[in-house]
């Protein structure tokens, strides 16, 4: 699998090693199933430390694009992708508001409780 990084970019070796996994996959160079090659050889082959390499599984794990078996390696997850990118569309665009929700709660010394109980009221009155 080629991946080419640049150390001299201001963006972080293992998200243009995520980023170059993440558009293989929504192209279809990489589909369900196929395997990944190891964090350790991947590291070597692009001489970088393994702890960047595993970053970069950890993260597209999280996200959905693979899923990992002990012993066995990390592959590529059957997905659908337009899921995964409104799922982070929708993450990024909630992120400010919870978080002005969340701070306006703290100053308010409201409870996770409370707050979680008037999300819900809300919620369900916006569905009805």
């Amino acid at each position: 699998m080629e991946i080419i990084i640049s150390k001299s970019l201001d963006t972080p070796i293992y998200e243009q090693i995520e980023k170059q996994i993440e558009e293989k996959i929504k192209k279809g160079q990489l589909k369900a199933h196929d395997k990944l090659p190891g964090m350790r050889t991947l590291a070597k082959d692009l001489k970088v430390s393994v702890i960047t390499t595993k970053r970069a599984y950890d993260d597209l794990e999280r996200d959905g694009y693979i899923y990992t078996l002990p012993g066995k390696g990390s592959f590529i997850n059957s997905i659908e992708i337009s899921n995964i990118t409104n799922n982070k569309k929708i993450e990024k665009d909630l992120e400010i508001p919870v978080s002005k929700l969340i701070k306006i709660a703290k100053e308010s010394e409201l409870g996770l409780n409370e707050l979680l109980t008037f999300i819900y009221k809300e919620w369900k009155d916006e569905r009805d």
